[in-house]
């Protein structure tokens, strides 16, 4: 039995994280990404690379069978045991730059009871701040959903096809190594990511699950092949269906005046994330 009212005792509660933003992490996700230009000291920070900074690191105590850090102290003590990051947005004044140190306010804005076709679902939505030399940059709502245990009897959510033609697309062959090290670079945990027996035996997912944030941040730097960094506005995700490890994804794009829509193809063709942004004129 779920206790929403306890839960939502966790509403309003605060966090501040600094971070003085070094090159390295950055250095290293472009690595990952192949991007010819490394970034450099000073440089702008894409859009969501800040999800290599501001990173809790809980102790090996701290952390769950599944890789997770255990509930109960910023984030409310769900009780369900799956957990996934299942949409976002991004609103960006500016750019953050490398090597400028920044803070990160969090607070819990939201927690929420729903019932679903799977059973009980909860919604727990965060609001961050982030702000360097005494200016908000960026503001981010995170929603991450928590849900019962897989059954052998679970199935995939149904497959849904694109609903426009790209104008632009870019495959990219998600293998294990990418996912470790954008693992590695998030202090991401979770093992359904590297552990291919956990993910299969333990989650009764078909193989290693690509990171939704990495689906988002591959769109993005589509987007941005195709814009200007610096004009993107706002970013908007929402995870579709999961998409799995490893084989080829294509990332897809489109644009219509200031609005660009943005979205992922798993191996069956099949919408993994789905994606919009802004940008300026």
């Amino acid at each position: 039995m779920i206790d929403i009212q306890h839960l939502q005792g966790w509403v309003g509660r605060q966090r501040l994280v600094e971070d003085p933003l070094p090159v390295f992490p950055a250095r290293a996700l472009a690595a990952a990404l192949s991007r010819e230009r490394l970034p450099e000291q000073g440089d702008s920070l894409p859009p969501s690379w800040h999800w290599l900074y501001f990173l809790d690191a809980p102790s090996a105590n701290g952390t769950g069978v599944d890789g997770h850090p255990l509930k109960g102290d910023f984030l409310p003590p769900v009780s369900l045991p799956r957990r996934m990051w299942a949409s976002g947005r991004l609103e960006v004044e500016q750019p953050l730059s490398i090597g400028v140190p920044a803070q990160r306010q969090s607070r819990v804005a939201s927690v929420e009871l729903k019932e679903g076709g799977s059973g009980s679902l909860v919604f727990v939505t965060l609001e961050h701040l982030l702000f360097q030399q005494q200016e908000c940059r960026i503001r981010e709502l995170q929603h991450l959903v928590y849900r019962d245990a897989p059954s052998a009897s679970d199935a995939l959510a149904p497959g849904r096809l694109p609903e426009a033609e790209s104008q632009w697309e870019r495959v990219l062959n998600a293998d294990p190594v990418l996912l470790f090290r954008f693992s590695a670079l998030t202090y991401n945990g979770h093992r359904i990511h590297y552990d291919r027996d956990y993910a299969m035996q333990e989650e009764l997912y078909p193989g290693l699950v690509v990171h939704g944030p990495l689906l988002a941040t591959l769109l993005l730097e589509l987007a941005i092949e195709h814009t200007a960094q610096d004009a993107l506005r706002d970013f908007e995700f929402r995870a579709m269906r999961p998409t799995f490890a490893p084989g080829p994804i294509r990332l897809c794009g489109r644009r219509d005046g200031q609005q660009l829509q943005l979205w992922s193809l798993d191996q069956d063709g099949f919408v993994g994330m789905s994606a919009r942004a802004t940008v300026r004129d």
